[in-house]
């Protein structure tokens, strides 16, 4: 038999997926595990999202639609970011995609060549690195610091600038950190990018969940150079509780939509026809189960905050968007639990899950040995009960 091709050899297996098939088996054997890994709203989608789907589908809208998306989804995603987000775009520049992770492969495949390099922060969000290797081209990792709330410095992006470079990932609010970028921060990134004529790829999924009167800005708006070496990444997924609906778009100048459809037309056609019509209906919508669920993440943030902060061995910083946090477990490298010597993230994740029955995900996933990514998108109940029992497995030994 001859062998897989290079490029399906080179993509890295998630480390998560052992515990997560671990966690999902332990359930169904009556182990009453607590899942801190999940990376999608516990809520339903709302009724009124549901019934313009059933109703697209009484109108028999279940045929092909335009690859790129239907006309009308378009406009009112062109509504939303003029809107919402300061930026004017023509439907032409909008791709709806099957989900925002398949905009960021579209994007990734219409302006990476093999040996061109891509920016990634570290910590980032596991499939980044996996998708800009799977169309040639190399993850170059930058390292960002927990005290400064794991945001990456121009300075240190200057250093990882080489003739290859093509373009950044900038993803906030963030997955796995929950950090969001200010308008200066973002602002000295938009000089960088112009200085050295970079793409930015703007990961902005997570825009609607932030807290604290924090405000999220995409780096499009902050003028026209900027917009257009930027490809705005955005979906349904997490402010809508829609994640298997698969829809997704990105926002970029009228060449790289063109590209990104022509590409898209290939390898998918359109997203489902259906689910285009119900996203209608969530950004033109009421929004106020987006603001039910915001009030409600909230509220966990503060409280899987404190009880994290209140065991010894792990401390945290507090997030401003998204649903996760980062707990830091450098304290418990080389010590015992349970018997067990925890030399790095995925054996103290082991032995949590064996031991206390909760199931984390492993730091390294995203570039991060020294943390575990905790997700507060599960109920109050659940996050009490999850970290009473890692302070009394932890405590204990």
């Amino acid at each position: 038999m001859k062998e897989l091709s290079t490029r399906a050899q080179s993509i890295t297996p998630s480390i998560t997926l052992g515990i997560d098939a671990k966690a999902k088996h332990m359930a169904a054997q009556g182990a009453k595990v607590i899942n801190f890994g999940v990376g999608e709203p516990d809520f339903d989608t709302p009724t009124n999202i549901a019934q313009a789907a059933i109703s697209a589908i009484h109108r028999g809208e279940t045929r092909y639609t335009p690859a790129a998306g239907t006309e009308s989804l378009r406009q009112a995603i062109c509504e939303k970011l003029r809107l919402e987000n300061n930026l004017s775009y023509t439907p032409g520049q909008i791709v709806v995609s099957n989900g925002a992770k398949h905009s960021l492969y579209n994007a990734l495949l219409a302006i990476c060549d093999p040996g061109d390099e891509v920016i990634i922060p570290i910590p980032y969000w596991v499939s980044y690195a996996e998708m800009v290797k799977m169309v040639g081209a190399d993850p170059v990792f930058v390292n960002t610091k927990e005290d400064e709330d794991f945001k990456v410095r121009v300075a240190d992006l200057e250093s990882a600038v080489t003739p290859k470079t093509k373009a950044l990932m900038l993803n906030s609010p963030s997955n796995p950190t929950g950090m969001v970028y200010s308008q200066a921060e973002l602002s000295a990134i938009a000089d960088f990018a112009l200085r050295h004529d970079l793409y930015v790829i703007s990961d902005e999924i997570y825009e609607k969940l932030v807290y604290d009167h924090t405000e999220h800005q995409s780096i499009a708006s902050l003028g026209e150079e900027i917009k257009n070496l930027t490809i705005v990444v955005n979906g349904m997924s997490k402010a809508y509780a829609m994640t298997g609906w698969r829809i997704g778009y990105t926002a970029s100048n009228m060449a790289l939509a063109k590209a990104m459809g022509s590409l898209q037309s290939h390898a998918t056609s359109n997203a489902n026809s259906i689910a285009q019509a119900a996203s209608i209906e969530a950004l033109r919508g009421s929004q106020e189960t987006v603001q039910m669920m915001v009030q409600e993440f909230a509220r966990r943030r503060l409280r899987m905050v404190d009880l994290i902060n209140d065991i010894p061995a792990l401390s945290c910083r507090l997030p401003k968007g998204a649903f996760y946090v980062m707990a830091n477990i450098s304290r418990l490298l080389g010590q015992q639990v349970a018997g067990e010597t925890i030399i790095d993230d995925v054996a103290l994740a082991q032995v949590l899950l064996d031991q206390a029955q909760v199931a984390v995900v492993p730091g390294s996933g995203f570039g991060a040995g020294q943390f575990l990514r905790l997700s507060y998108a599960t109920s109050m109940d659940n996050i009490e009960e999850g970290l009473r029992r890692i302070r009394a497995l932890l405590t204990r030994h």
